[in-house]
């Protein structure tokens, strides 16, 4: 169950790990929407990504027992660094199970953290079919992405770091994947100001919870093919789902193309790299009327190797729409 209590536990204990992401004001995209934008900047993470928080805070939970039998998990890179970065300071053995479409920075980095990485699979939902049968065959602890209360309680420390600075912000825009961030997110938010609008941000053509609201639980989708890796996920979890149902105020979409706008605009303005499935909730401002109000856009991670990015700027120069991104 997800409580207040638990909530300010994980808040305390992730900051043994994770470094302090200051809001930053956007000017740039204050005056494009006419509210207040500040970014959480979650790439500037040691990991590059969120993910640890969630991560560690799960493995923190566990007995000794069973980080001694090693963990295993399934991830499209982020959380499998977050979960090798964890599992290296609890001194414990981490198996990684990714896609073979992941951008290789984030194969690198979870591999220096200590953790043998397996490729399987075109999406992570290969991925995780593939190490959930690692754990039954070997007798390793699964370590879920997002599908796990701890994970989404360890992941909802972000909302209580945005309180702490901006506590009266209006609006909170998370992006979607398997659903453990905006659950942690969204109810925790409900819990310090139910009035704070949250609004969860995926890609249009990996929509997993926009589906599950509308079918009222998870559906598995046919594919999930998007730039936005980190959030290329078919099916959200079933264990947050109720919760995320509850406390998510509004789900929108946003197009691949969007996205590619979004990375030149952070990029030039604000100098940072974020990852596409990390832009999702700067795309998304274009399409809410945030005038007069404080916003938070959570960067979710900042992962992307220089093959990614290259490829980035020659859609954008190629695009029919270039210059309507520019």
């Amino acid at each position: 169950m997800l409580t207040l209590e638990k909530f300010k536990q994980a808040s305390a204990i992730v900051k043994e790990v994770t470094l302090p992401t200051k809001l930053v004001y956007s000017e740039y995209l204050s005056k494009q929407t006419g509210a207040d934008v500040y970014l959480k900047p979650e790439n500037m993470q040691y990991t590059g990504a969120y993910k640890v928080r969630g991560a560690y805070y799960k493995i923190s939970t566990m007995s000794e027992e069973d980080r001694k039998k090693g963990l295993v998990t399934a991830s499209a890179g982020n959380h499998a660094q977050g979960v090798a970065y964890a599992a290296k300071k609890f001194g414990c053995k981490a198996t990684v199970v990714m896609p073979t479409v992941t951008p290789l920075i984030k194969v690198n980095r979870t591999k220096s953290y200590g953790a043998e990485v397996v490729l399987h699979g075109d999406v992570y939902d290969d991925a995780c079919a593939y190490a959930m049968k690692l754990a039954e065959e070997e007798g390793y602890t699964f370590v879920h992405p997002f599908d796990d209360l701890d994970v989404a309680t360890g992941q909802g420390s972000i909302a209580m770091e945005i309180f702490e600075e901006l506590p009266d912000v209006d609006y909170i825009l998370a992006p979607i994947g398997g659903g453990g961030l905006i659950t942690g997110v969204s109810t925790l938010t409900k819990m310090l100001n139910p009035n704070v609008k949250v609004i969860g941000v995926e890609p249009a053509a990996a929509a997993s919870m926009t589906e599950a609201l509308k079918e009222r639980h998870p559906v598995t989708l046919a594919s999930a093919n998007t730039i936005a890796d980190g959030t290329a996920v078919k099916r959200v979890g079933e264990k947050i789902f109720p919760y995320a149902e509850k406390n998510i105020d509004e789900v929108i979409t946003v197009a691949d193309d969007d996205l590619i706008g979004a990375f030149l605009d952070v990029v030039e303005n604000h100098k940072m790299i974020v990852e596409n499935s990390g832009l999702l909730t700067v795309a998304a401002l274009r399409q809410l009327d945030l005038k007069g109000k404080k916003v938070v856009s959570i960067l979710s991670g900042g992962n992307m190797d220089v093959i990614t990015m290259s490829s980035i700027v020659c859609l954008l120069y190629t695009s029919d729409g270039a210059d309507d991104l520019t």
